[in-house]
């Protein structure tokens, strides 16, 4: 089981133990709010005590799929908008390793939107990072699902006709038990709810308002912004599913007004991830199948094996 040594070790960790020696400088755009998602994931694993080998990065393709080249640790480059169900794959077969998933918002509410559902209905044990600059980034501004109605773009030349996605509230009505936003420029924020989300036992999802200076010049920089857990305007009950609700719909239709709320927005607590669930169902072992087949005693099974034939 030499490969699995590492999960649980206990040992030092610093923020640059996650800098890779072959590429260690991103090469994102000067002022793209990508690097704060990068700068969170660290500081979060750090705070964690995790090691760089306990941990899984799956991603999209986009501009946030450079992520696990700058994030030194298990990762995965899938196809665009299947990062989810990769990093949902990986958590069943080893639930010991922490798996973070991220995209684009292209990435995961609209080409990868259907694995975004039911992910959360699922409630998988994993953190989805969605960086949201509301514009497809890497091919040059298009748009993309979050894009503010009337917004003009490369393939929408005379402003968007659709009204935007809301994140939030799609995540919450699908099933996610941890929901919130935090935004680039709010890096202190970020981490701590970056640490929350990997730390929640289930599908957290985290709406990550990440500025695009080149291709999207109309979102700025989100600011000013507003912490509704820091604000007295804003008192809702986070463990409550119909005032989270109305928290999100009014949090999302002010975004495209110009006001910037972020924060915790949803939290469950004590729901069984789809992990526990297969085992509790017995539909899937209690030791992880992938430690099985790092063993060189363990006789190797196949699916045939494992269920009894159909009478």
């Amino acid at each position: 089981m030499s490969a699995f040594n590492a999960i649980g070790e206990k040992r030092e960790v610093e923020r640059e133990d996650f800098t890779p020696g072959i590429e260690p400088q991103a090469t994102w755009c000067p002022g793209c709010g990508d690097f704060s998602v990068l700068k969170a994931l660290k500081g979060a694993m750090t705070d964690l005590g995790k090691n760089p080998e306990e941990v899984l990065v799956a991603t999209g393709i986009g501009c946030s799929g450079k992520l696990n080249s700058y994030f030194d640790s298990y990762g995965i480059h899938t196809l665009h908008g299947r990062a989810l169900p990769v990093a949902r794959a990986a958590k069943l077969a080893n639930p010991d390793l922490e798996v973070v998933a991220a995209g684009g918002d292209g990435d995961g509410y609209g080409i990868g939107g259907n694995h975004f559902m039911h992910t959360a209905r699922e409630n998988h044990d994993m953190a989805y990072i969605v960086f949201n600059n509301e514009i497809f980034g890497l091919t040059k501004g298009q748009t993309s699902p979050t894009s503010p109605k009337g917004h003009k773009s490369k393939t929408q030349p005379h402003g968007s006709a659709k009204d935007p996605i809301r994140p939030l509230s799609l995540a919450l009505t699908s099933g996610a038990s941890y929901v919130a936003r935090t935004a680039a420029v709010n890096p202190n924020q970020a981490q701590e709810i970056v640490k929350e989300a990997i730390e929640h036992d289930g599908f957290a999802h985290v709406d990550f308002l990440t500025q695009c200076p080149t291709w999207n010049k109309d979102a700025k920089q989100y600011v000013p912004y507003i912490d509704i857990q820091q604000n007295d305007e804003y008192d809702f009950d986070v463990t409550d599913r119909k005032e989270a609700a109305e928290m999100m719909y009014d949090t999302e239709s002010a975004l495209y007004e110009g006001e910037v709320l972020t924060g915790r927005f949803y939290r469950e607590e004590g729901r069984r991830t789809y992990g526990q669930e297969k085992r509790a169902h017995g539909d899937m072992p209690e030791d992880p199948l992938a430690e099985r087949y790092h063993d060189d005693d363990y006789e190797w099974e196949r699916s045939y094996d494992l269920l009894d034939a159909h009478k």
